[in-house]
């Protein structure tokens, strides 16, 4: 089957490190299903992937990809769950940790994926598998920010953090969908105007001022943390999931403890999140914003995309 891979790891260049071709096609075993993707949607942690983070050489090749909907073999449409153990899991070990695929197992850039039959959720019919496909990582993370950690209430004020990548568009859509006065910043004043055409209330430049928010969304990281800890009004949450341009250098203890702002970790979500967040959509008329759809041949031109921050939404390949 036709899979992309890390064949190599290239911290300064990851598209080096990606192999695009042949790759044995999975296996069945007890408690796993096999899925005919039909479309798998890319992440930065694809990029980090190729670039060795969270993986060792004696791994190599790994498929990338974390994120797919497609068809089981008994005709069953579905949407991947692509966290694989830990405390909600099933299918594996007890006792193994939390990965994703493409960390342990391998993942969903391919035309097939195996994964824990548990794992599997159906595709509700209102969606369309590229649509689906897009949920998983970045959509269910960012529900999950929102309203399971965040616990965002309608009309509550939330900052997220850039605009343009598949977390923040969905952090927008979906906010602006449940009644809440999302406030964006960005660089590029492209992305700003299209934000506010999601249904942004306001979407200002990095760094600038903005009225106390109840809530901020964090993915960035070093960039952006400063903001985000005078953003908050006293007493609000900030939520964590990702740097994406390294750690805070200064954490800014004295701020956090004496506003009592509360800082809460999120990675992904969980099963239920997921059937969750589906439902949301299926119900709402909500759709992922899809920046551009490509050939699963064609993953390279994809994740090069990706890597020059040129996207808006989500970036699919379609099998």
């Amino acid at each position: 089957m036709i899979a992309a891979s890390v064949s190599r790891f290239a911290p300064d260049d990851p598209l080096d490190g990606l192999e695009v071709g042949e790759r044995p096609a999975p296996e069945a075993r007890d408690g796993w299903s096999v899925v005919a993707v039909r479309a798998a949607a890319l992440n930065h942690h694809d990029l980090w992937s190729l670039r060795g983070v969270g993986l060792r050489a004696e791994q190599l090749p790994m498929i990338l990809g974390t994120d797919a909907a497609g068809v089981t073999a008994d005709g069953r449409e579905v949407v991947v769950h692509g966290v694989v153990g830990g405390p909600h899991g099933r299918g594996v070990p007890a006792d193994e940790p939390r990965s994703l695929l493409s960390e342990r197992y391998p993942g969903t850039l391919a035309e097939q994926v195996a994964v824990p039959t548990w794992n599997l959720v159906d595709k509700p019919a209102e969606l369309s598998f590229v649509e689906a496909a897009c949920l998983p990582t970045a959509w269910l993370t960012a529900y999950r920010m929102l309203f399971t950690t965040g616990r965002a209430q309608p009309g509550q004020r939330v900052l997220v953090q850039g605009a343009g990548g598949g977390l923040a568009t969905a952090a927008v859509v979906l906010g602006a969908a449940a009644g809440l006065e999302v406030v964006v910043t960005s660089r590029d004043a492209a992305k700003r105007e299209r934000a506010l055409g999601l249904g942004a209330a306001a979407a200002v430049e990095t760094g600038a001022r903005v009225p106390r928010v109840d809530l901020v969304l964090e993915s960035v990281g070093r960039a952006t943390w400063s903001h985000s800890v005078r953003s908050v009004r006293p007493g609000g949450t900030i939520v964590v999931a990702g740097a994406t341009s390294g750690d805070a250098q200064a954490a800014e203890l004295q701020r956090i403890f004496f506003q009592e702002i509360a800082v809460l970790g999120t990675t992904m979500g969980t099963r239920d999140d997921l059937e969750h967040l589906l439902a949301f959509l299926a119900r709402t008329g909500v759709r992922p914003l899809v920046d551009s759809v490509h050939p699963l041949a064609d993953a390279r031109t994809a994740l090069a995309r990706l890597a020059g921050g040129e996207q808006f939404g989500k970036i699919v390949l379609e099998v």
